[in-house]
């Protein structure tokens, strides 16, 4: 067995040790077919106030440019994936990926980890880790990587455990075996993700438009959430699992087995009332660890309002 080979193998093996359901590598290098995608979907303004993907275009599309020397991508998934629910089916919802710690943390001390461990059993390699704040396209690797396709809801999504999984990547300085089997389309003529989406956000098979997603709107919008997403958001708070609830590869999904991501103890007990008048105190001790910090109090509060708004329309024209 060559090294690349060997390489390649303690990589993967570690990454299991460390917990990632998924580990693909890929070779670094620009990617072509993104380019066209990602000018396309800008200059569509589909990214809505998200300003940043603007930003480093090209990096985006060449990992070299982003890590001196680069010649791989290695790309990770960690499941979220639980069955556990909210306790009071009328209080808003939050996804299910923010259930427990912020994965930023849990999977930047898994990555750290990781390439120590690289450093330990290989020698010197040079490298980066990116967690969802880069400007690395996630989904593009990891379909490069063969972890899957990118399905209709623009989702990656696996053929033995759905989409319930975070991505993230290794850049590094040194040569590896690179998994170039693509992984078909499983899609096929399903089109459950885009008839289920309350905003109509998925304009078409593969095409999101960002500013009008759920997540979006209740997690990276700062001004005021329009007018025309009143009764449209199901119930959202922070962020939103429709299209992946829907999905029927989702089936296969399976348990996670990350201690950091288990809920908060008060979490899913606190009813539909408590939400609406809910303290920063509470805000605070609830999601102290949690990515929902990322709304902040002042957010939170606006998703709530604007859902308690709209379901008191509701109520007022059924009077009416």
């Amino acid at each position: 067995m060559n090294n690349t080979a060997t390489y390649s193998r303690i990589i993967k093996e570690e990454a299991k040790n460390l917990g990632f359901l998924f580990c693909g590598i890929a070779k670094a290098e620009f990617l072509e077919d993104e380019a066209p995608r990602l000018e396309r979907w800008l200059s569509n303004n589909m990214h809505g106030e998200m300003q940043y993907m603007e930003n480093y275009f090209d990096k985006r599309l060449d990992p070299r440019l982003l890590v001196d020397g680069a010649k791989s991508v290695i790309s990770l998934g960690l499941n979220y994936y639980t069955t556990e629910l909210q306790h009071d089916p009328s209080a808003p919802k939050i996804s299910k990926y923010a259930y427990g710690a912020d994965y930023h943390h849990v999977i930047k001390d898994k990555l750290k980890r990781l390439m120590e461990i690289i450093n330990e059993r290989i020698g010197e390699v040079g490298g980066r880790a990116f967690v969802d704040s880069a400007p690395v396209l996630d989904k593009a690797w990891a379909k490069k990587a063969g972890m899957g396709w990118i399905g209709k809801n623009s989702n990656l999504i696996n053929k033995n455990a759905g989409s319930f999984f975070f991505l993230a990547e290794l850049i590094v300085d040194i040569e590896l075996e690179y998994d170039i089997e693509p992984t078909a389309d499983h899609c096929g003529t399903c089109t459950r993700c885009i008839d289920a989406c309350p905003t109509d956000a998925i304009v078409g098979p593969y095409v999101v438009d960002g500013s009008r997603c759920i997540s979006y709107l209740t997690i990276e919008l700062k001004n005021e959430i329009p007018a025309e997403f009143t009764n449209k958001m199901d119930g959202w708070m922070f962020g939103c699992d429709i299209c992946q609830d829907v999905c029927p590869w989702n089936r296969f999904s399976v348990l996670h087995n990350e201690p950091a991501f288990q809920p908060h103890p008060e979490l899913l007990g606190i009813k539909s009332a408590d939400w609406h008048d809910i303290t920063e105190d509470v805000f605070k001790k609830v999601f102290q660890k949690s990515a929902v910090k990322r709304a902040k109090f002042a957010g939170l509060k606006r998703n709530l309002d604007f859902l308690r708004n709209g379901s008191t329309m509701e109520k007022t024209i059924e009077i009416v």
